[in-house]
């Protein structure tokens, strides 16, 4: 649901969270370099190619600072990853490309959800997750139910996702789903072993919601 973890109440996490948004688009280019090996001066010129059919001089600079929302975090990165992406996809093949970009997101993903749980210093799920939406849905982004909170859940179906408006209208949803939405499951997986998230569905792909369900297994304390 989100390209970025949301900030948390640490100054220093803020701090740390800043530099990791902007190591995203590194961690990429370091796994495209590694995955392309010999291909990779072919795979640059790939990617300028495509920032110049997009209408860029030259690649762009993300800039991100604390008061940006979520939102608009997510539409400055995808002026990034989106060519970076589709010109992995070019030189490496779809599925392959797929699989390199689920598996760097997914490790950067994941270690923000340990820092993010180290953070909040909460043992209650439903608080510590319902407040990470808050901070996704600032700025109007997202319109969601709240089915169940409580110490061991949080369940909620989104009716309403401007992550999914905004890469539709690029008509990139398939990509949306790969940067948005498959990183929801690595985050939780920070939170800790007996946490975990279902979802059966997203907006993102054509449904008319997400089904988002975290749960703690057997109700054991954090």
């Amino acid at each position: 649901m989100t390209i970025i973890i949301p900030p948390a109440a640490s100054p220093a996490f803020q701090d740390r969270a800043i530099s990791d948004r902007l190591g995203i688009t590194d961690a990429l280019v370091q796994a495209m370099s590694d995955a392309a090996g010999r291909n990779w001066q072919t795979l640059v010129v790939s990617v300028k190619l495509r920032y110049r059919l997009a209408g860029y001089d030259s690649i762009p600079v993300v800039s991100l600072t604390m008061s940006t929302s979520v939102i608009e975090q997510a539409k400055i990165q995808a002026q990034v990853l989106v060519p970076l992406v589709r010109a992995l996809q070019a030189e490496l093949g779809e599925a392959r490309a797929n699989a390199l970009v689920r598996k760097t997101l997914g490790d950067l993903y994941r270690g923000f959800g340990e820092e993010f749980w180290k953070a909040k210093n909460e043992s209650d799920l439903g608080k510590a997750v319902s407040s990470a939406f808050r901070t996704y849905a600032r700025d109007d982004a997202l319109a969601y139910d709240v089915i169940e909170q409580s110490h061991d859940a949080f369940a909620f179906d989104v009716k309403r996702c401007a992550y999914a408006e905004f890469y539709k209208a690029l008509g990139e949803p398939e990509l949306g789903f790969l940067l948005v939405c498959t990183a929801d499951f690595a985050t939780s997986e920070g939170f800790g072993p007996d946490v975990r998230l279902t979802r059966t569905q997203t907006i993102m792909q054509g449904a008319d919601h997400c089904d988002f369900r975290y749960r703690r297994d057997d109700g054991a304390a954090r």
